[in-house]
């Protein structure tokens, strides 16, 4: 077994198994119906399904799109597929797939450009960009355009994701050393430090009533978001505050980089990974 895609209960604490399978996935998703999980693997997407006891993956046609890595996401609206590919370009780059076209629409100009999160009224995306070697936070227009910049080359910037007032973007940044979680306005003011411990911190997702944020933690001797280290899953306040650690596990890369809470917030979803022995 490699992987198992999983859900955490909030109520009970406890973990149950949706599917689990000998090859790698990555980055669940829930539906905004609350039906199905949306998972990468191989370079393609997949839905799996929250109805069947035993769900086979169903391929989700990404068109000319066959390098997906995992950074991807569905609009509030349930319409679109924000994702990040590499199959045109050698680099990623952020498409839009189910906005009205049969193919995916390129939405990013620059590369390499990692998708991260919607904004709640569906208009913009916000991602890390690789610009000459520096990691820094971006939104763009779905309709695409001009990239604005929202970190300048403060340590490595990445996994933004929107409050869900969208009054904030939730992110990490290893800007005062240790990877840790930030936040800051929209426009990029008002800059916050939300976490400062002997962890390394990434992937903030602020849950769907706002109150509060699930993020990834390493030790802090590990270099940047490997996957197969023992990580953990903690939350904590919107304002950084009440920080608890919910599950450890064997993970990390592709466990929770992508928004990963259900629609009403009683749960969320990730991926566990098992030690290969080849």
């Amino acid at each position: 077994m490699r992987s198992s895609v999983e859900i955490f209960d909030m109520a009970t604490r406890e973990c149950e198994v949706v599917w689990q399978t000998d090859d790698l996935v990555e980055a669940p998703n829930w539906s905004r119906d609350g039906e199905f999980l949306v998972v990468n693997g191989d370079g393609l997407l997949y839905a799996l399904s929250l109805d069947e006891d035993e769900p086979e993956p169903e391929p989700i046609d990404t068109g000319f799109a066959v390098r997906l890595n995992n950074d991807h996401g569905i609009s509030p609206d349930g319409a679109s597929i924000a994702f990040s590919d590499h199959t045109l370009y050698g680099k990623s780059c952020i498409y839009l797939l189910g906005d009205g076209g049969d193919e995916p629409r390129q939405v990013t100009d620059k590369m390499p450009s990692y998708w991260h999160g919607w904004s709640p009224d569906g208009k913009e995306l916000a991602y890390c960009g690789d610009r000459g070697g520096v990691f820094d936070i971006y939104t763009i227009s779905i309709k695409g355009g001009p990239e604005r910049r929202l970190t300048h080359g403060e340590g490595h910037n990445d996994g933004p994701d929107y409050s869900a007032d969208g009054q904030w973007i939730y992110f990490n940044s290893s800007r005062t050393g240790t990877m840790q979680i930030w936040r800051m306005r929209t426009d990029g003011s008002d800059l916050q430090q939300l976490t400062s411990d002997g962890y390394g911190d990434w992937f903030p997702h602020p849950s769907p009533d706002g109150s509060k944020v699930l993020f990834l933690s390493y030790d802090a001797d590990v270099t940047g978001h490997p996957r197969d280290k023992q990580v953990r899953l903690r939350l904590m306040d919107a304002d950084g505050s009440n920080v608890e650690t919910l599950i450890e596990f064997f993970g990390g890369q592709g466990s929770i980089n992508v928004p990963n809470w259900s629609p009403d917030g009683a749960a969320f979803a990730f991926v566990r990974y098992f030690q290969t022995t080849d």
